[in-house]
């Protein structure tokens, strides 16, 4: 199968919010996807991959850099929304956005990938652990806030 990988443009924005929303049920909104791409399209420490066949968008991931200054976490990367189209799964096109990922991160001096991913992706999961990625002891605790002064308790 052979897949293009490139760091996602704007006209990258319809079919990323097309694939995600099939691969994670959700509804992202075209005006709220672009809002945010122009908003974080000159940092290059938010990196959106796409993988295509014949031009069509059937694999994405989105990497963050995140730089510290603690020598132990030193710089490292959290990988959220990898996803293949479901018709194109089981053909190794995950593992290879994935090396194509960290050739990017490496160019970076991130030390460490950290992968963010529901419970029910089971599948995504056998194929994160084959990559190397091992469960950590932590998980993410979430506290959603909002302006409105709406938040979870």
């Amino acid at each position: 199968m052979n897949v293009k990988f490139n760091i996602a443009t704007k006209e990258d924005v319809p079919g990323i919010i097309e694939l995600t929303n099939e691969c994670f049920n959700e509804e992202t909104s075209l005006d709220f996807a672009y809002k945010k791409f122009e908003e974080t399209k000159d940092d290059l420490n938010n990196i959106y991959i796409v993988g295509k066949i014949n031009d069509k968008i059937v694999a994405h991931a989105k990497a963050t850099v995140i730089i510290t200054m603690y020598e132990h976490m030193n710089t490292f990367a959290i990988l959220n929304h990898v996803c293949v189209k479901n018709e194109y799964r089981r053909q190794n096109i995950a593992t290879k956005m994935l090396d194509e990922i960290t050739k990017i991160c490496l160019t970076k001096d991130v030390k460490e990938l950290k992968l963010w991913s529901n419970f029910f992706r089971t599948a995504a999961h056998a194929c994160y652990k084959n990559y190397g990625f091992v469960m950590d002891d932590a998980g993410f605790f979430t506290k959603r806030i909002a302006s409105d002064g709406n938040e979870n308790k």
